[in-house]
């Protein structure tokens, strides 16, 4: 079955909207923000300036913690592509969990890449992904650290069904009926 014209005209302009939102977004001024402090698993504090290592940019992906399956679904995703986005930046999970819960359940789940906990802090409000006290949005923040150490937010999104950073959107796309009566579970055994 190949695409019918309607169909690439339409992939076409949306590819062409995304040109344009790309655009649009690397033209935003950049946000200065904090360097806060999380806990890591284990316990330990950690600044967001060291969550950088030695480059300049750094992607913090905002989870809703254990009790979301659809972070967990977003999460688990970001398992396979790890590697490639760390060669290119840092990446980092924040999840309002406390410590000991976010090491357990990431290493429950096979996550193969930092976490850090925010809770008590108040990045996910002022990222805007807490529009509520304990509500949290799931997204992700691009961040850079400039010459000087301070930091800049440079690009935000927020994650849901159907968006760019979950593949298995765009695949029950192609099924007639979609993701129609799906939802993601945390074991499919």
């Amino acid at each position: 079955m190949h695409p019918s014209p309607e169909v690439v005209e339409i992939g076409t302009k949306i590819r062409e909207l995304r040109e344009q939102l790309t655009k649009a977004r690397r033209a935003a001024e950049p946000e200065p923000v904090a360097d806060y402090t999380f806990t890591s698993p284990d316990g330990e504090p950690v600044t967001l300036a060291s969550l950088f290592g030695s480059g300049p940019d750094l992607l913090v992906v905002h989870n809703m913690g254990k009790s979301c399956p659809y972070c967990t679904l977003w999460a688990d995703g970001f398992v396979g592509f790890a590697g490639h986005l760390a060669d290119r930046a840092p990446f980092v999970l924040s999840s309002p969990d406390q410590p000991a819960v976010l090491k357990e359940f990431s290493q429950s789940r096979g996550w193969n890449y930092p976490v850090v906990s925010h809770a008590g802090t108040t990045f996910a409000k002022d990222m805007g992904f807490e529009p509520e006290p304990g509500k949290f949005m799931p997204g992700v923040s691009a961040f850079r650290k400039n010459h000087d150490g301070t930091i800049v937010r440079t690009g935000a999104d927020q994650f849901g069904p159907g968006d760019d950073y979950c593949s298995v959107w765009g695949l029950f796309d192609l099924f007639k009926d979609g993701a129609e009566g799906w939802e993601p579970k945390y074991s499919y055994a």
